[in-house]
């Protein structure tokens, strides 16, 4: 077996290289209030994933540090797990649950419906979420 974070490479011509990670030994860790993102770069990606605790809302527990009121990262994803709302700045409101792939754009406010916790798997705008600004 091959150790979660080694990479390894076949000699010959035609080198295969193999990288395997796991989420339960992420590169970085942001956490916050009731929720966490962990950040795991492979292959020249970051790719994330939110788990949000019920009662978790962006505007509140990520966006009231960062001095922002609506999440300006434009996100590709799929929900694993339990149930979120996205509303857009423009008045749209969608609901996401487990096995839907997304795109949300900039401009948009979130939070956990339920009480079951949110997983979510970020392919597009990891690096830049919940972030501050240097």
């Amino acid at each position: 077996m091959i150790d979660s974070n080694v990479a390894v490479s076949t000699p010959g011509a035609h080198v295969l290289d193999v990288v395997l990670k796991r989420f339960e030994a992420p590169d970085e860790t942001r956490t916050f209030e009731k929720g966490r993102f962990e950040i795991v770069r492979v292959g020249g990606m970051a790719i994330g994933r939110a788990i949000y605790e019920p009662g978790w809302r962006w505007s509140v527990h990520v966006g009231a540090k960062l001095g922002q009121a609506m999440c300006e990262v434009e996100h590709v994803g799929m929900v694993v797990s339990g149930c979120a709302t996205a509303a857009m700045r423009d008045g749209r409101v969608i609901e996401m649950r487990a096995g839907d792939v997304f795109y949300i754009g900039p401009g948009h406010d979130s939070w956990v419906v339920g009480d079951e916790s949110y997983v979510s798997l970020h392919f597009m705008g990891a690096d830049a979420y919940a972030r501050a600004k240097a």
